[in-house]
């Protein structure tokens, strides 16, 4: 453990920018908990009350702080975005990218509020997490996530009914599952069955809020807050589901970049084929038309991600993906061979090319480097039962996140650190996280330099400090 003589320069630089989101008491609290996001390797209330030895406090304030203070997580996202929207590097620009993605939160045990048993699609398993649902902003200069919500379990009761309200009938033969503990995933999975086909329905629709509901409302709010600004989104094959393309498309007005997979069909004059035959009979007619001196079938493109130049095999043409009408299809490869795995996107831009659309998909990634850098800051370390301080922490992290973006793009920030440190000040969130380290570790010297320079013997210095780490 750090101990913390000081905020850290990086917290007193940017706190001011949400003083007025707080109450005096309240705006310390904020202070405290984002110093404690940074530099703590421990982020629950306890691990991060346990660094200031300068102003000891008993951790019971924190922890009402964060489960019982009114905080308006709207007006803490509306100032972390002004934040960044006050410098040109980390302002919303025309080629920007916009990614829905979600993450798992796990937690262990299952004594939390809205908690579910969820399948981890990276590790392949179960467990208890929540689920956050994010829409994420990147260009090729910097990234952050935008607007964000975490996901609740269907209310069963309420959902059913619901749907016996909305007139719609449920089978009398699948009630039995309902009675039975060991049937109760079964129930659940028939109830949102029901509410899923009929939930273009608004009464049905209002009943539960998945994930695409989520991802809806957060886009909704997007173009509500930026009407002049269509940026195109992106996804994985999860969102890149029929009715949610149509939303974008047809509802906001948003391009679009989905993600196929084997499950996704073509519609061709030949008939209806699977994509992934679709790409492989594709990479047939490339080799034999190589061997024979004909035009390539795929082409290859370069674009432009994050300063670097990528370059990729590629197919791109209009075509009838099943479900989703007519759309512009790419097929990718990374090697000139066409030896390694294609992958398969659409847009919903029929104008637009391979470039253009590879260019989108690959602004994807970010929201990905988030999650990771974010669980770095604490994202999944709350300890908290209570759902509303889950929320407050996870708006807080994105604070956190939000400001060490913005000291990559704050040059008076960063030169004012680097003549302290004496340290080239240049690298991704991770390494000013670890610069805010050290900043404290610096000021932690100073602090004992100065208690010697004033006669205080090296025992008078250090003895509070050790007893408030030993109290803490």
């Amino acid at each position: 453990m750090l101990p913390l003589v000081e905020f850290p320069e990086l917290v007193r630089h940017y706190a001011p920018h949400f003083e007025s989101v707080f109450s005096p008491a309240g705006y310390v609290e904020f202070e405290r908990y984002i110093s404690g996001l940074i530099v703590s390797e421990n982020k629950t209330v306890e691990g991060i009350n346990r660094l200031f030895v300068h102003e000891s406090r008993n951790q019971s304030s924190l922890n009402r702080w964060r489960t019982a203070s009114p905080l308006d997580l709207a007006a803490l996202n509306q100032a972390r975005l002004g934040l960044l929207a006050s410098m040109p590097g980390t302002q919303l620009k025309r080629q920007g990218v916009l990614s829905v993605d979600d993450t798992l939160l796990k937690h262990y045990g299952h004594h939390f509020e809205q908690i579910a048993y969820l399948y981890d699609h990276v590790h392949h398993n179960y467990g208890w997490a929540h689920n956050l649902v994010t829409v994420h902003y990147s260009d090729d200069a910097t990234d952050y996530p935008l607007l964000f919500q975490l996901w609740k379990p269907a209310d069963l009761e309420k959902l059913e009914q619901g749907l016996v309200a909305a007139g719609i009938k449920l089978r009398s033969a699948k009630q039995a599952l309902k009675a039975d503990p060991d049937q109760a995933p079964q129930w659940r999975h028939y109830l949102l069955g029901v509410w899923q086909r009929h939930q273009d329905q608004p009464e049905v629709e209002a009943l539960y809020a998945s994930k695409l509901c989520i991802a809806k409302h957060l886009l909704r709010q997007w173009v509500d807050l930026h009407p002049e600004l269509k940026l195109p989104v992106t996804f994985d094959s999860w969102y890149t589901q029929p009715a949610f393309c149509r939303y974008l498309d047809q509802t906001l007005g948003l391009p679009y970049v989905g993600t196929l997979d084997e499950n996704h069909w073509l519609t061709l004059k030949t008939g209806a084929q699977p994509v992934t035959q679709f790409a492989a009979r594709l990479t047939e007619e490339h080799l034999t038309a190589l061997k024979h001196g004909r035009a390539p079938v795929f082409r290859p493109i370069t674009i432009t991600y994050k300063g670097e130049r990528e370059h990729y095999f590629s197919y791109c043409q209009t075509h009838r993906v099943r479900n989703f009408g007519k759309v512009r299809l790419v097929i990718n490869h990374r090697h000139a061979d066409l030896s390694d795995k294609p992958v398969c996107y659409i847009a919903n831009r029929l104008t637009w090319q391979a470039a253009g659309i590879t260019r989108v998909r690959r602004h994807r990634w970010p929201v990905e480097v988030y999650y990771e850098e974010g669980k770095a800051e604490g994202l999944d370390q709350s300890q908290l039962r209570d759902f509303g301080a889950t929320e407050k922490h996870v708006a807080l992290v994105a604070a956190v996140y939000s400001m060490l973006r913005a000291a990559q793009h704050d040059p008076a920030f960063r030169n004012r650190l680097q003549r302290e440190l004496k340290v080239n000040l240049e690298g991704s969130v991770a390494f000013w996280r670890r610069a805010t380290q050290a900043q404290c570790l610096w000021s932690l010297a100073v602090f004992i330099s100065a208690g010697l320079a004033q006669g205080q013997t090296l025992r008078q210095v250090m003895v509070p400090l050790v007893k408030a780490v030993c109290a803490a």
